[in-house]
């Protein structure tokens, strides 16, 4: 199941430069649930899902993106990241991502955490 995350994350890349409602789509099932904080509300099936998305939605190219897996249990992924802004901040971040078995996301939270630029 590890290639599994994998192909989703480059799938989550793909959607993240194109900002194409159908990739973006083809990353969850009908019903998931996307947190964008892990208190948050989430949007919630593939219409809330589209619309969140876009509305926070990055311009291409404007970051980098490195991954790797902190920990699997079954179907669920821990995915610790960093986000570099070529024009802004860089984050830290985690994923807990929960895969159904057609290999889209059923559940989604992530946290982002500002780096201190003094750290960098």
């Amino acid at each position: 199941m590890a290639d599994a995350i994998t192909r989703w994350i480059d799938d989550y890349r793909r959607a993240w430069e194109s900002n194409d409602p159908d990739d973006i789509r083809a990353l969850f099932t009908e019903d998931a649930s996307y947190r964008t904080e892990p208190f948050a509300e989430p949007w919630d099936g593939h219409i809330e899902i589209v619309e969140g998305w876009l509305d926070a939605r990055d311009d291409p190219g404007a970051a980098s993106f490195e991954w790797r897996v902190v920990g699997q249990d079954g179907p669920q992924y821990f995915v610790e990241g960093v986000t570099d802004y070529r024009e802004g901040p860089t984050y830290s971040n985690l994923w807990i991502i929960l895969l159904a078995p057609d290999g889209r996301a059923q559940e989604f939270t992530e946290w982002w955490m500002e780096q201190d630029a003094d750290d960098e």
